[in-house]
């Protein structure tokens, strides 16, 4: 039986040039493969893709709503709230908008969202009840 994993997410895009800068701002790394209208970022065990709305959608072969976004959020977690605050702050300074400033939330954690140039919605932030092995994977239990 394969395991469960994602391999890829990808996120469309309206400029390509644009996002491709908002992600190497925050420092991400990007992977070779792409071109003019696809970005591929490592990411540990997968790649974040970000593809050209019309290129996506002449690759899926029907219409991407003009509203995408919002029906999911992606997250990334810290070992810390200082963590948080530093990664969160670069975001901004690199183009995303402000949804949530990171706070103590209800459930124990430090939690913060922004939306990406294309208004992808983020979450960066710091669960007291998971920790991250010698290699940076999550190894808490959700």
């Amino acid at each position: 039986m394969t395991p469960q994993r994602v391999t890829m997410i990808t996120l469309s895009v309206v400029n390509i040039t644009a996002s491709r800068a908002f992600y190497s701002a925050l420092g991400w790394e990007e992977a070779s493969g792409g071109n003019d209208t696809i970005a591929f970022f490592k990411l540990r065990g997968l790649l974040l893709s970000l593809y050209n709305r019309d290129a996506l959608t002449s690759d899926i072969g029907m219409p991407i709503a003009s509203r995408t976004t919002g029906a999911i959020t992606l997250a990334t977690n810290y070992d810390s709230p200082a963590a948080v605050d530093s990664a969160y702050d670069i975001a901004l300074e690199s183009g995303a908008v402000e949804v949530t400033r990171p706070i103590k939330t209800a459930w124990g954690g430090y939690s913060g969202m922004f939306a990406d140039p294309d208004g992808h919605l983020w979450e960066y932030a710091h669960n007291p009840f998971w920790s991250f092995d010698v290699d940076g994977y999550l190894v808490g239990e959700a």
